[in-house]
């Protein structure tokens, strides 16, 4: 499985990369398949609250999943992202 984290206009800390493959490691225990994720991290504007925004898109042998999300924290847009797929997964394993 790979997992590839772009962080666009900023340095990715490694804590926050530790949290993000943990949280990842908990939707590849669902679907096994999963061949590839790729996790974007994007700051709208630095002066605002609700800027960080996460994309990440998976790609499984079961198919492509897709989420997006904007809050306050980087860890808090992580969590809605990874429920969000969550649902996804879930709901495609069940076809």
């Amino acid at each position: 499985m790979n997992i590839q984290i772009h962080s666009i206009h900023f340095s990715l800390d490694k804590s926050l990369k530790d949290f993000i493959n943990k949280r990842l490691d908990k939707l590849i225990s669902i679907d096994e398949k999963i061949i590839k994720t790729d996790v974007y991290l994007k700051m709208d504007r630095r002066e605002s609250y609700n800027n960080k925004i996460i994309e990440i898109k998976i790609h499984s042998n079961l198919g492509e999943y897709f989420a997006k999300k904007q809050s306050d924290s980087f860890e808090e847009s992580i969590d809605l992202v990874c429920q969000a797929l969550r649902k996804q997964i879930l709901k495609n394993k069940e076809k």
